[in-house]
C-alpha cells in the first residue's frame, strides 16, 4: 500500500510539474497508453492544478500530454523492430550493416545532411521501448501534422491532434525518463520545421498517393461521429478476436481505420494506442501489434475513406 502511494504521489509531481509548464496533460490507463477519459482527451487535457490533484487522487494513472493545445510537437524516435521492416532500406550508405539505422541514427544524418547540430539541446524523455521523445516548442502559426515514418523511418512526429505519455509514467513496468538537461522544450529548429511541413506521407505501393477528399462543412460533424463509433466497433473486434484470426482482424481494422484517418475523420495516435491495446488484450504481443497496425494503417491510407 505505502509503495502505491509512493507511486501515486511520483506520478501526480510529474503531473503537476508538467502542467506547470504550460503543458496540458490528462489521465492514461495506469502502467498504459489510452486515454483513462469518457470524453474527448484532446478538449479535457488542462493546465489546471486543482483538476490535475483531483484526476490523479482517483489512481496512479500515466501522464498524457497533448502536444496541440500545449503548443508541443514531440519527434520520437524509434528502435527498428526484430528485423527489418518491409520496405525498410536499412542503411543506404552501408548496404552491408549488420543492424539498420535506428531513428537517433537518422535524426543525426538529416542534421549532418542540413548541416546543423544534431538538436539535443532541449528536453529529452527517454521511452520504455529504447527510443527518445525530443520535445520542441512551437512559434507562430505553424501547425505541423502528426505522421510515422514520413520524416525518415522510425522517426514519428507528435503534434496538433496527437499526444505523448509524459516522463514519470511507466508501461510495462519500465518508466518514462527525464535525462538531465534543459527542463524546458527549446524552439523547433526551423531546418527540422521544413523537414516536417515537406515530408510526404511514405507510400506503400507504386502509383501517386490518393489526396485525402474534401468533406463539405455540413458531413464533417456526421463524418466524425461515424468514424468515432467505427473505431469504437474495430477496437472491440479486435479485443474480441480469436487465436489463429488475431492479426488478420487487427490488419483489417487497421486499414479500415486508416483510410478514415486520411480522409481527415480520425486523429492518428488514438487510433494506433487504440488499436495495440486490443491487440494485447487479445493477446498479441506489443512488438507484433505495433508493426501490424502500422503496415494495415498505411494501406489504408492510400486509399482515404470518401464521405
Amino acid at each position: 500500500m505505502a509503495e502505491a502511494t509512493r507511486a501515486s504521489q511520483a506520478l501526480l509531481r510529474s503531473a503537476l510539474a508538467a502542467a506547470a509548464l504550460g503543458w496540458h496533460v490528462f489521465p492514461c490507463a495506469t502502467g498504459g497508453k489510452r486515454p483513462a477519459l469518457r470524453g474527448n482527451w484532446q478538449e479535457l487535457a488542462t493546465t489546471s492544478a486543482e483538476q490535475v490533484r483531483a484526476w490523479w487522487a482517483r489512481a496512479p494513472y500515466n501522464i498524457g500530454i497533448a502536444c496541440g493545445p500545449s503548443g508541443l510537437v514531440v519527434i520520437d524516435l524509434d528502435l527498428p523492430h526484430a528485423g527489418l521492416d518491409p520496405g525498410d532500406p536499412g542503411d543506404p550508405d552501408d548496404p552491408g550493416a549488420l543492424f539498420p539505422l535506428t531513428g537517433r541514427d537518422r535524426l543525426a544524418r538529416l542534421a549532418r545532411k542540413h548541416r546543423q547540430r544534431y538538436p539535443a539541446d532541449t528536453y529529452l524523455v527517454d521511452t520504455p521501448s529504447g527510443g527518445c521523445h525530443l520535445y520542441f516548442a512551437l512559434a507562430g502559426d505553424f501547425q505541423p501534422r502528426n505522421s510515422a515514418g514520413a520524416v525518415a523511418p522510425y522517426i514519428d512526429v507528435r503534434a496538433d491532434g496527437g499526444y505523448v505519455i509524459g516522463a514519470g509514467s511507466r508501461v510495462g513496468g519500465r518508466p518514462y525518463t527525464a535525462r538531465s538537461g534543459p527542463r524546458v522544450a527549446a524552439p523547433l529548429p526551423p531546418w527540422l520545421g521544413r523537414l516536417i511541413t515537406q515530408s510526404p506521407v511514405p507510400p506503400t505501393g507504386s502509383g501517386p498517393a490518393v489526396p485525402p477528399p474534401r468533406l463539405p462543412p455540413s458531413d464533417v460533424a456526421r463524418g466524425r461521429a461515424y468514424a468515432m463509433a467505427a473505431l469504437r466497433a474495430e477496437t472491440e473486434r479486435v479485443a474480441a478476436a480469436r487465436p489463429g484470426t488475431r492479426n488478420d482482424t487487427l490488419n483489417r481494422a487497421a486499414f479500415s481505420l486508416g483510410q478514415l484517418v486520411a480522409a481527415g475523420l480520425l486523429p492518428p495516435i488514438p487510433v494506433i494506442t487504440g488499436l495495440i491495446g486490443a491487440a494485447r488484450q487479445a493477446g498479441l504481443a506489443e512488438e507484433e501489434a505495433s508493426r501490424t497496425v502500422r503496415s494495415g494503417m498505411a494501406g489504408g491510407s492510400r486509399k482515404p475513406r470518401a464521405w
